[in-house]
C-alpha cells in the first residue's frame, strides 16, 4: 500500500510539473511578466488538485500545504523560461504538456477520491474536475473559450482514464499499479492521436440554419 501511495505521488507530482509547463508556455507567449507567468503556471498546475480535494475533505488542499507542489511549478516555470527556444521547438508545447497533465490527474484525481471513501461515480467525476480544472482556469485568465466547452476530445480522454481506475479498483483485474499505467496511457493516447488526426466529438446539427440556406 506504501508503494501505491508513493507512485501515485509521484504521478501527481508529476502531473503537475507537465501542467505547469503548459500554464508557463501559454502565459509566456501571451507575453506576461514574470510574476504573471508564476502566478498562472502554479494555478494551471494545482487548481485542479485543490477543486478535488475541497471536493472530497481533503483540507487544507495538499497544493496549498504541500510545498512540493509549489517547488515543482516554480522549477517547471524556471526550465520554461530559461529554455523557452527549446519549448518553443516542440510540436504544439502547450498542448503536448496539456495532455500528459490531463492524463495524469485523471487517473490521481480518481484514486484519491477512492482512496477517500467515495464511490465509483464521485471518483470519475472527480477524476475529470481534476484533470481540467486548471486548463479551464488558464483559458478564463487568458481570455480565450476554455478547450472543455470546444467539441475537441479533451474531456473525454479524461473520463476514459478515470473510468479505467475506477473499473480496475472494482474488478480486482491487475495491480493498481498498472491499472495507472495502462489508464493514464490509453487517455493520453487518445488526447495525442485526437490532436494529431483532428478528432472531434459530434456538433448538433443547425436545422434552422440549413433551412435558411
Amino acid at each position: 500500500m506504501e508503494n501505491l501511495h508513493s507512485l501515485y505521488y509521484f504521478l501527481e507530482l508529476a502531473g503537475t510539473f507537465a501542467f505547469a509547463i503548459s500554464g508557463a508556455t501559454a502565459a509566456r507567449q501571451r507575453n506576461l511578466d514574470l510574476f504573471g507567468i508564476c502566478a498562472l503556471a502554479y494555478v494551471v498546475a494545482c487548481g485542479g488538485g485543490i477543486i478535488r480535494d475541497l471536493c472530497i475533505g481533503a483540507i487544507p488542499p495538499a497544493g496549498l500545504s504541500n510545498w512540493h507542489y509549489l517547488v515543482v511549478a516554480i522549477i517547471a516555470t524556471g526550465l520554461t523560461v530559461g529554455f523557452f527556444s527549446v519549448v518553443q521547438r516542440l510540436n504544439r508545447p502547450v498542448l503536448l504538456f496539456d495532455a500528459l497533465g490531463l492524463s495524469l490527474f485523471a487517473v490521481t484525481g480518481a484514486q484519491k477520491a477512492l482512496s477517500y471513501g467515495h464511490n465509483g461515480q464521485v471518483a470519475v467525476l472527480l477524476g475529470i474536475a481534476t484533470a481540467v480544472g486548471g486548463g479551464v482556469v488558464r483559458d478564463i485568465m487568458l481570455n480565450r473559450v476554455p478547450v472543455i466547452l470546444q467539441k475537441e476530445i479533451y474531456a473525454s480522454a479524461a473520463l476514459i482514464g478515470a473510468v479505467i481506475v475506477v473499473l480496475g479498483d472494482y474488478l480486482k483485474w491487475v495491480s493498481d499499479g498498472w491499472v495507472a499505467i495502462i489508464a493514464l496511457t490509453i487517455s493520453f493516447t487518445l488526447r495525442v492521436l485526437a490532436l494529431r488526426y483532428h478528432w472531434n466529438l459530434p456538433v448538433p446539427s443547425n436545422a434552422t440554419t440549413r433551412l435558411n440556406k
